[in-house]
């Protein structure tokens, strides 16, 4: 049986873009993993991005700098490692 952390080494994600996404779509951190890595290995790159930005318009919206700050860097993080698919504007 796989680890939490070998699932993680091979989802191309980090810890908090998966936290993100199980964030985003409401589900629990190994199911948005397994779909993080799906999207990654799948062109869905975009995706993610926009699940990150949307939880930064709710954390802004709910007035919670912090957690807008924190996601900042994630996506910061998500675009420097996925490039190809994160030169859109960001929020």
């Amino acid at each position: 049986m796989l680890t939490y952390e070998e699932c993680l080494a091979m989802s191309d994600l980090t810890e908090e873009e998966i936290a993100a996404i199980a964030e985003h779509e409401h589900m629990d951190t190994m199911i948005a993993m397994a779909l993080g890595h799906y999207l990654v290995t799948h062109n869905g790159e975009q995706k993610i991005r926009d699940i990150i930005l949307d939880d930064i318009a709710e954390a802004r919206h709910a007035g919670n700098t912090e957690r807008e700050r924190v996601l900042r860097a994630v996506l910061q993080h998500f675009i420097a490692t996925h490039p190809e698919h994160g030169r859109s504007s960001v929020a």
